[in-house]
């Protein structure tokens, strides 16, 4: 193999999940570079694979980013894993990729079992459309600021979050969205995954309760649209309006019932005393 980048995605919790082609290509490349050196191990002595790595994680990306760039230039092959997952997917590996893109070095894809896309399969909300956040800052205002600029979406909203941080996000998500409906899935494809179908603020209290264990994705229903209600008043105000723009009488009548759910008939007997 000539120089390349290949994106492993590893188990999110079951080793069994792993590819034959992703065993493969860890057989095959030069060197792994790996977000966790210890966590990457425990699955290369399952495969019974041993190869060298380089650890490569958020903070000695930059540096060592320059170390892997230049070994595939080289012409050394690598496999980008991360602890669980695909790279790249609220991970610093999206930074390894695009410099390899950048460099003219060949990316390909070997994809594995993803939490977000398996928590929202499982969960049973809304998967038509949907929005991938990833984690919340630790910050407080960032928090917010993340939380206020999406709390119009209508679409179904996926968090990762870590247990020690668990009841604070919740307790933020009731503050700005209200009460919502909510999928918590936990610890996917282990013995202890479970999905719990709840709101907001009974989540709150189950976990005042319950300490929290594991890695959540939490699945939260978008917001609602807002019914506007017309009276006949507002009905017959509307198909004026439109007279005075044009509209023939009966025409006018038909477009105002059409926006305000009220009968044509009603409307337009209104109008005419």
């Amino acid at each position: 193999m000539s120089g390349k980048l290949y994106i492993v995605g590893t188990p999110i919790g079951n080793l069994e999940d792993f590819s034959p082609r992703g065993r493969r290509i860890l057989q095959e490349v030069d060197f792994i570079a790996a977000e966790d050196t210890r966590v990457t191990v425990k699955l290369l002595n399952h495969l019974g694979i041993s190869k060298p790595m380089v650890a490569y994680f958020e903070h000695n990306k930059k540096e060592r980013g320059i170390t892997v760039i230049d070994r595939i230039l080289s012409g050394e092959t690598c496999a980008i894993v991360t602890d669980a997952g695909m790279p790249a997917i609220s991970d610093p590996g999206e930074d390894l990729i695009r410099e390899c893109h950048e460099n003219g070095i060949a990316v390909e894809s070997v994809p594995g079992p993803t939490a977000f896309a398996t928590a929202l399969a499982l969960s049973g909300m809304p998967s038509g459309r949907f929005c991938f956040e990833g984690f919340l800052s630790v910050n407080k205002p960032s928090r917010k600021q993340h939380l206020d600029e999406i709390k119009n979406e209508r679409r179904t909203l996926i968090f990762y979050e870590a247990p020690h941080k668990l009841i604070k996000t919740l307790a933020d998500m009731y503050e700005v969205f209200g009460d919502r409906k909510i999928a918590i899935v936990r610890e996917i494809t282990k013995i202890h995954e479970t999905v719990m179908r709840t709101s907001l603020s009974e989540a709150i209290e189950f976990y005042k309760q319950t300490e929290p264990r594991g890695e959540y994705v939490l699945i939260i229903e978008g917001a609602k649209e807002e019914s506007v209600s017309y009276t006949l008043d507002d009905a017959v105000k509307l198909a004026k309006k439109l007279i005075d723009e044009g509209f023939p009488a009966s025409a006018a009548a038909k477009e105002a019932a059409k926006v305000t759910g009220i009968k044509k008939s009603d409307i337009y007997k209104q109008m005419l005393m």
